[in-house]
C-alpha cells in the first residue's frame, strides 16, 4: 500500500471495542463481499477494514467549521470510528480465513449448490453464500473450533447482515453439508474443536 496517500481514518480517542472471533468473521465477511465487487486487492481491503485505514486521496478542504461552534478535536472525536483492540491471534484467524476461502472458492461453490435444492447458486443471497463458504472452510481448515461454534457463528451473522429467512436456510445447508464432510471424513477436529 502506498504510504504517501494513506492516512488514518478519524478512530476515537474516548472509546475503542475489544476485537473478538465473531468480529473477526464480521469483518471477514466484509473483506471478501467487498473483495467481489470491488477491484481492490484483499490486502488493501484488509487494512481498510479491520484496522480502519482509508485512502482518502486529496487532503479535504480544512475550511469546514468556520463559525467556530467546535474545536477541531470535538470534531474529529464525534465523526471518529471506534477503534477495534485486535488480538495477533483473531487478526491471523481473518488472514487465514480469507486466504482458505478465497482459495476454495469453486469447490465450496459446488458444495453449496449441491445442498441448496431447488437453487442456483446466482439466486441465493450473496451475505448467506458467503457465510456458509466461510463456515464450511472452519469445518474443514481449523481444527481448533467445533463444529456447532462455526455453524451458530454462521447463525448469528446472518442475523445481523442478512434476511430473515436466511438462519433457517444457513442452517439446514451447513447441517447436511456437515453430514456429508464427516462421513467422507473431512472433518478433523482435535482440542477445543472435539467438544461439539
Amino acid at each position: 500500500m502506498s504510504e504517501n496517500n494513506q492516512e488514518e481514518f478519524p478512530l476515537s480517542k474516548e472509546k475503542s471495542v475489544k476485537g473478538t472471533r465473531r468480529l473477526a468473521r464480521e469483518k471477514v465477511l466484509q473483506i471478501i463481499l467487498s473483495y467481489d465487487i470491488s477491484e481492490n486487492s484483499v490486502e488493501e481491503l484488509f487494512d481498510h477494514i479491520y484496522h480502519r485505514l482509508f485512502n482518502f486521496g486529496d487532503d479535504e478542504d480544512e475550511e469546514r467549521n468556520e463559525k467556530g461552534f467546535l474545536r477541531p478535536e470535538q470534531i474529529f472525536e464525534m465523526e471518529a470510528d471506534v477503534p477495534i483492540r485486535w488480538k495477533d491471534e483473531d487478526i491471523e484467524f481473518g488472514k487465514d480465513l480469507i486466504e482458505k476461502v478465497l482459495q476454495k472458492r469453486e469447490y465450496l461453490n459446488e458444495l453449496i449448490e449441491e445442498f441448496a435444492k431447488n437453487w442456483e447458486l446466482e439466486r441465493i443471497a450473496v451475505i448467506d453464500r458467503i457465510l456458509v463458504q466461510m463456515a464450511i472452510t472452519e469445518l474443514e481448515e481449523f481444527p481448533e473450533i467445533p463444529p456447532k461454534v462455526s455453524i451458530n457463528e454462521s447463525i448469528e451473522i446472518a442475523k445481523k447482515y442478512s434476511t430473515d429467512k436466511s438462519r433457517s436456510f444457513i442452517n439446514g445447508i451447513l447441517d447436511s453439508i456437515m453430514k456429508k464432510l464427516k462421513s467422507e471424513g473431512k472433518i478433523n477436529k482435535s482440542g477445543r474443536g472435539l467438544k461439539e
